[in-house]
């Protein structure tokens, strides 16, 4: 289990096939996964890669090892296993590498009721146990496999009803990942015609990465959107946990622009709920929940935080500008599916076409993220604040990074966890303004180091 130590990340365990992750490592994290949780059953599921299938196989058979019984659940999406944790109130395992290239694979972890776990949260006594000889129980338990499929479909189209929209075409851009699996079930009967791109299942991704946080990779989806007069253009990663949306001329709709006009629809459901949002996203996004009579809570960047700051404020929704929707009526787990069935219900609700419809809700210039390869985070950091702070009107905070703020612009500047990048994000009132403050920082950034867009 030498391996373990290299691809055990913070949220999940991660590492290329078969060189790091294996089907005996495998078995040994499910076997040490039913250790932890001690839970009496625990569901399996995994995504289209080659590799998938036999190491959720595997870590089945290391689960049922310690007396768990085990539901083999097979291809799904992430948001999948979290339905099934939340709806059976049991632990989950996913298999899949998301958006990473064809040669890595991993596994993500819930317990039951959906909730994360993290290397603080029980994956570093995974990583323990599963590193020493973990004995069998007994008594095995049993393997049962079972398709959780129709009744995902079924839930989230109860938690946001679509039937009644105006006929939409809606083109959809699974990236050869899980969503060409879930999303004809989950529009099935429903007024959308989708132009379906790339929805053959294959972890090799021959047609792009199924990463739309790039913009290349959504390039195909903007063509096809426009070709075929599309109302809205859909693009989920490999796992279908995160959506990106293109609107009808092409363009492709900020994050955060989602995240406002969903944090509204809540609202309109719910006044008065707190709306969580990561201090990345739009500056309208806060604004714009508190236009609508919601309380705004700014967490750091990540879904470990997202997820701890809606459970302990019991918020409605939480919006990350890296396109992930959490939904506490989803166990405040985040789903893809279900923001893209915000944004449709939306759309289909009212006559005006999408691009119009989001102008409500983008108010801001942004520059999107922009890596920086830094010799010296903290070094390069401090020179920024001490060239910043003292200016007039601007105010600084470090709650994740460097936040820089003054009326009418802001940007933020923060280490990698994992390279040698600082990452800057930039918004003002207008491009000239925001292109001329972001140059700026990038030349303080990059003093004497190298850039890495």
């Amino acid at each position: 289990m030498g391996d373990l130590a290299s691809i055990v990340k913070a949220y999940d365990i991660r590492g290329v096939v078969p060189d790091q992750l294996d089907e005996r490592v495998a078995e040994a994290v499910g076997a040490a996964f039913a250790r932890l949780t001690g839970a009496a059953t625990i569901l399996t599921m995994h995504d289209m890669r080659a590799s998938s299938g036999p190491l959720a196989d595997a870590f089945g058979r290391g689960a049922a090892s310690q007396g768990a019984n085990v539901l083999a659940a097979g291809l799904g999406s992430t948001d999948m296993v979290y339905y099934g944790s939340g709806d059976l109130g049991i632990p989950g395992a996913m298999v899949t590498a998301s958006h990473n290239p064809p040669p890595y694979n991993g596994i993500k972890l819930c317990r039951a009721g959906a909730k994360p776990v993290g290397i603080e949260t029980g994956l570093k006594d995974i990583k323990d146990l599963a590193e020493r000889s973990v004995v069998s129980a007994p008594v095995p338990g049993s393997i049962t496999t079972v398709d959780l499929l129709p009744g995902y479909a079924d839930y989230l189209r109860k938690l946001v009803d679509i039937s009644e929209i105006r006929p939409l075409t809606v083109a959809v851009d699974a990236g050869n990942g899980m969503a060409g699996h879930t999303v004809p079930k989950v529009f099935e009967g429903l007024p959308v015609t989708v132009i379906p791109l790339y929805f053959e299942l294959d972890g090799t991704f021959p047609n792009h990465v199924a990463n739309p946080i790039e913009p290349e990779n959504l390039r195909d989806l903007q063509r096809a959107v426009v070709e075929h007069h599309a109302d809205i253009g859909l693009a989920f990663d490999g796992d279908a946990d995160r959506c990106f949306v293109v609107d009808e001329r092409g363009q492709v709709v900020s994050p955060s622009v989602l995240t406002a006009l969903i944090a509204a629809r809540e609202l309109a459901r719910e006044p008065g709920a707190t709306i969580i949002h990561n201090l990345i996203t739009s500056r309208a996004v806060p604004q714009i929940i508190a236009e609508h009579g919601g309380v705004a809570v700014r967490t750091r960047v990540g879904h470990s935080f997202i997820k701890a700051e809606m459970a302990r404020t019991g918020a409605v929704f939480g919006g990350e500008h890296s396109g992930h929707f959490y939904f506490r009526d989803f166990w405040f787990a985040d789903s893809g599916m279900l923001a893209a069935l915000h944004t449709l219900a939306a759309l289909g609700g009212q006559a005006k076409p999408l691009s119009q419809l989001m102008a409500e809700y983008a108010r801001y210039h942004a520059s999107g993220e922009i890596n920086s390869e830094v010799a010296d985070q903290a070094e390069a950091t401090a020179r920024v604040k001490q060239a910043f702070a003292s200016r007039p009107g601007v105010s600084t905070d470090e709650l994740d990074g460097l936040t820089v703020a003054a009326e009418d612009w802001w940007f933020n500047l923060r280490p990698s966890n994992t390279e040698p990048l600082l990452r800057l994000n930039v918004e003002a009132t207008d491009q000239t303004a925001m292109a001329a403050l972001r140059d700026e920082v990038l030349a303080m950034v990059r003093k004497g180091g190298s850039d890495a867009d």
